[in-house]
């Protein structure tokens, strides 16, 4: 018996996205508001990836790619430590080395000043594209008060002043903090630091509420969102792809969209795409707020936990501790240690802030698609006519998603991209 004798006629569709996550939500809602008939099929349930659990962040300040040459110096230091904020699990794997072997040849600055203006762009656009959809009604916590860097130590003051530098020369907003600016900005918060850097361009949301309501959006607006429907096969029609049989059914798309994070390299292997993207597992904890929170996100720098204040149920406040950097295969284990060092790295730089007082309400783990380069997937891979990979974020997909669901709806349509120029985020640029 075939798969189509198993699930029954097959059901047509202008464009089939695949992934329930940020950036497949908002390509959702944009071919909607395209006038383009639109399914959306995800595996699981929607936000249950890396979109559920993250920091929140948007982040224009992010505009330099994770492959730069910093991150050679200090993953150096981190790589084989369980406990530092970026480790590689030791195994034989030859993806990985090839992986971390394209990593080391992006990470020049040279690359690093032809990314910047392209991130930056993206950034700035997604970020007034969530603001639109404020506008709108739609509620997802999101709010533009900035983002401050904590440094407890000079040296991570000086490189944080640098790449500041960098990102202004950008024209991106920075301001240099002493400390008593530092506790200005937090509201009072007493911070134990040397200094900081503030960047006003930086905005931050509830993340799993966003997803949620795009997705209602979307579906209100004439979506199809189909959940618990996982991807099987494929069948193809010369360089299309003419058929694609789920768990809940089969489609007929005249396009197809795949956004699925961490989960693409196996998806896209049966079309024959070697797409190099490792999944690189982020944590986060998640606590009632305490009375002291501020209202604008903070970077404890030296330990690289991201710090998000974010609303809850019925007005309620919480706080996200978010970070680390895993590259250990499609492992989805909790691994203590790693917990333990989010929080226990608060003190240092907020001294009134003890992790035995605080109320956890979530431990969370989540696999952040990275690669090589640190730059996305986005546009048409030459094999193929009518598909369109949105894929591979690493830390920033939440801060691009409403952008990159965007762009992803004009490259099916046929619309223009501009002003953004894509070329960079090539799908076939690792060959």
């Amino acid at each position: 018996m075939s798969c189509t004798d198993l699930l029954g006629q097959p059901q047509s569709t202008d464009v089939l996205v695949v992934g329930g996550g940020i950036v497949g939500v908002c390509t959702a809602l944009y071919l909607r508001r395209m006038g383009v008939e639109v399914t959306l099929v995800e595996k699981d349930r929607l936000a249950s990836g890396s979109s559920h659990g993250n920091a929140g962040l948007l982040v224009p300040s992010h505009s330099v790619p994770l492959a730069e040459p910093a991150a050679i110096r200090q993953g150096l230091r981190w790589m084989f430590n369980p406990a530092s904020p970026f480790y590689i699990k030791p195994r034989l794997d030859r993806e990985l080395a090839s992986w971390l072997w394209r990593f080391w040849r992006a990470a020049t600055p040279q690359r690093v000043h032809q990314v910047i203006p392209v991130l930056r762009d993206l950034h700035l656009s997604s970020r007034s594209l969530y603001a639109d959809l404020t506008e709108e009604g739609l509620d997802f916590g999101y709010a533009k008060r900035g983002r401050v860097l904590l440094c407890e130590t000079e040296q991570g003051f000086a490189d944080a002043c640098q790449e500041a530098e960098e990102v202004g020369e950008a024209g991106l907003l920075t301001e240099r903090l002493d400390p008593a600016a530092c506790r200005e900005h937090l509201g009072g918060l007493d911070c134990q630091v040397v200094g900081g850097v503030y960047y006003p361009d930086d905005g931050h949301l509830e993340p799993a509420q966003c997803v949620a309501a795009i997705g209602k959006t979307a579906r209100d607006e004439g979506a199809t969102i189909i959940e618990g429907a996982e991807v099987l096969d494929w069948r193809f029609d010369g360089q299309r792809i003419s058929d694609v049989w789920t768990t809940r059914g089969q489609f007929k798309p005249r396009e197809v969209v795949i956004a699925t994070g961490s989960w693409t390299p196996a998806l896209t292997a049966a079309l024959g795409l070697a797409v190099p993207i490792q999944p690189a597992k982020g944590y986060s904890v998640t606590i009632e707020a305490p009375t002291d929170t501020p209202q604008v996100p903070f970077m404890l720098t030296e330990a690289r936990v991201g710090v998000t204040p974010l609303p809850g149920p019925d007005g309620t406040r919480r706080v996200r501790f978010a970070g680390t950097l895993e590259l250990a295969g499609m492992d989805f284990s909790i691994n203590q240690r790693r917990v333990d060092a989010l929080t226990a790295s608060v003190p240092r730089y907020l001294p009134s802030w003890k992790p035995q007082d605080f109320i956890v309400e979530e431990v969370w783990r989540g696999l952040r698609p990275c690669t090589p380069d640190g730059l996305p997937l986005l546009g048409r891979p030459q094999r193929w006519q009518n598909l369109v990979l949105a894929a591979g974020h690493a830390m920033i997909g939440i801060s691009l998603g409403a952008v990159t669901g965007q762009k992803a709806a004009q490259l099916v349509t046929g619309a223009t991209t501009e002003p953004h120029d894509l070329r960079l985020l090539d799908p076939d640029r690792f060959g």
